[in-house]
């Protein structure tokens, strides 16, 4: 009885370290993502998501209205390449909020969004994950987008 035990302890404990070691991976690939962003890496990006990736963004209008947008993401890889060097920007993630389940996983991340040094909004970005050939791809990308942050 006391070998079926430590049987099923030394397997939990495999168990909770191999989630440990995905949701880990899974944060290194938010973090290298923002790291390429930040440098405009368009090659880096492109390599972090699979070919028919969405993105989004919920917003509130003028006139109060929620809004939905989708952009391309190669077109938003475009954007953010052609940025002058001179321009500072800069997404500050504010917490991880990770899960996994086999192949799949998602993640909430809380941000600020600086530009030259000037806070222009704040949010919440929801990644979706799929694990392909033993790697994490971005396959979903949505976020919010607010002036006033909650606190």
């Amino acid at each position: 009885m006391k070998s079926v035990c430590v049987a099923i302890v030394f397997l939990f404990g495999l168990a909770l370290n191999a989630q440990k070691s995905e949701t880990e991976a899974v944060k290194n690939i938010i973090v290298e993502f923002f790291d390429a962003f930040h440098k405009q890496d368009s090659t880096a990006l492109k390599s972090m998501v699979i070919d028919k990736i969405i993105l989004q963004s919920i917003s509130t209008n003028n006139s109060g209205e929620v809004t939905l947008k989708e952009d391309n993401f190669y077109q938003f890889i475009k954007n953010i390449a052609s940025i002058p060097k001179d321009r500072k920007f800069e997404e500050k993630l504010l917490g991880f909020n990770i899960q996994v389940d086999g192949n799949m996983a998602n993640a909430w991340t809380p941000y600020e969004f600086w530009y030259q040094e000037q806070f222009s909004h704040c949010g919440v970005n929801s990644f979706q994950f799929m694990k392909v050939k033993g790697e994490w791809k971005i396959i979903y990308l949505v976020d919010t987008r607010r002036k006033k942050c909650k606190n």
